[in-house]
C-alpha cells in the first residue's frame, strides 16, 4: 500500500472537494498454435500434377502470399503488443537507493509468499511509488503497474495501483483496481477514494451510495471526514447546495483537534457556504480554518482576504 496520507489526497482536490491540482508476465501469443498456423498446411498452392495454377503463372497473387501477408501483419501486431506489455513489465528504472526495506512491515509481510527475488523486485517498485506519488504520480503509477505485472493476485499490489492511479488522475483505472483489492481482502478503507473516483467520472449518485455504506460508521475520524467531504461534493455536483451544507454541518466542525482532517473539513464547509451565497458565514469559517492551518494545507487565508474585499466593496 502506498503510504499516502489523506491530507495529501485532499490537496489534490479543488475548493469544491473535487479532484484536481488508480496481469501476469507478458503473454507470448506469438508462439501460440493459432499464430504458427494449422499444422503443416502447404502455403504453395499448386495445380494438378504439382504445377502452379494459370492465375499464378500469369502474374496473379498467390493465395499463399495472402496467407503469408496476413501472418506477417498479425506477427507485427503481436510484437507491438508484446513490446507495450514488456515496457509495463519492466517499469521505470529503479533508483539504486530504493531497496524495498522502506515499505511498511505489514506490506512487506504480504509479499513473503513470493519467491525472494520476485518479492524484492515488487517491493522496490512499491517503495519507489510511495516516494514519488506526491511529486510524480504518473511515474509512481507506472511503478505500481510493474509490480502488478509480477504479482497481480496480491491485494496490497492492486491497492497500490489504485491509489497511484487516483493520484495520477486515472480515475476509471483507480476504481477498477480498488474494487479488485476490496474483493481480495474485504477492506473498506478504499471507499472514500472510490466515491471520489465516481465523482470524477460523472457519477455523483454512485458516490452517494458509497457514502451511505454501513461500514462508514466504523471509520476513523479522519476517514469519516474524508467521506463527508466527498459526499458534500457529490451533493454539489447534483446542484444540491443546501444538502451539501447540511451534510458538512453533521460533521465535527468544532473539534478542538488541529489535525489535517479538521482543517480540510472546515475548509470544505467554508467553501460550500460561499457557493451557497452565505458570505458572512463563509468568511467566519475561512478564518476558523486558517486559525488551525499551521501547515498551510489550504488557501483559507487568501480566500478570507478575497471575501473581505468583496464584502467591503458591496458595502
Amino acid at each position: 500500500m502506498i503510504e499516502e496520507s489523506s491530507d495529501v489526497a485532499e490537496q489534490r482536490r479543488d475548493s469544491s472537494g473535487k479532484r484536481g491540482g488508480g496481469q501476469g508476465r507478458p503473454s507470448r501469443a506469438g508462439s501460440s498454435g493459432a499464430q504458427r498456423g494449422s499444422g503443416k498446411a502447404d502455403s504453395r498452392t499448386r495445380g494438378t500434377g504439382g504445377q502452379r495454377s494459370g492465375a499464378q503463372r500469369s502474374g496473379g497473387q498467390r493465395s499463399g502470399d495472402k496467407r503469408a501477408g496476413g501472418y506477417r501483419d498479425a506477427k507485427r501486431r503481436d510484437e507491438a503488443t508484446r513490446s507495450v506489455e514488456q515496457q509495463i513489465y519492466d517499469g521505470p528504472e529503479l533508483p539504486v537507493e530504493i531497496t524495498g526495506q522502506e515499505l511498511d512491515r505489514a506490506v512487506s509481510a504480504q509479499l513473503k509468499g513470493l519467491p525472494e527475488k520476485l518479492a524484492n523486485r515488487v517491493a522496490r517498485h512499491l517503495a519507489a511509488a510511495g516516494v514519488l506519488v506526491d511529486s510524480d504520480p504518473e511515474t509512481a503509477y507506472r511503478h505500481t503497474l510493474a509490480a502488478k505485472a509480477r504479482a497481480p493476485r496480491l491485494a496490497v499490489v492492486r491497492e497500490a495501483v489504485g491509489e497511484s492511479a487516483y493520484a495520477a488522475g486515472h480515475y476509471a483505472e483507480a476504481l477498477a483496481e480498488l474494487r479488485a483489492a476490496k474483493r481480495m481482502n474485504g477492506a473498506t478503507a478504499y471507499l472514500p477514494i472510490m466515491a471520489d473516483c465516481h465523482r470524477a467520472l460523472g457519477n455523483p449518485d454512485q458516490a452517494l451510495k458509497l457514502a451511505k455504506s454501513p461500514s462508514v460508521a466504523n471509520f476513523s475520524s479522519e476517514a469519516k471526514a474524508e467521506m463527508t467531504i466527498v459526499e458534500a461534493g457529490a451533493r454539489r455536483d447534483l446542484g444540491q447546495l443546501d444538502a451539501a451544507v447540511r451534510t458538512l454541518e453533521l460533521a465535527p466542525l468544532n473539534s478542538k483537534s488541529r489535525q489535517p482532517w479538521v482543517v480540510r473539513l472546515r475548509y470544505a464547509y467554508a467553501d460550500t457556504l460561499a457557493s451557497a451565497g452565505r458570505d458572512q458565514d463563509a468568511l467566519a469559517w475561512f478564518h476558523r480554518t486558517h486559525a488551525i492551518d499551521a501547515d498551510e494545507l489550504t488557501d483559507a487565508a487568501a480566500r478570507a482576504d478575497e471575501l473581505e474585499r468583496r464584502l467591503d466593496q458591496e458595502n
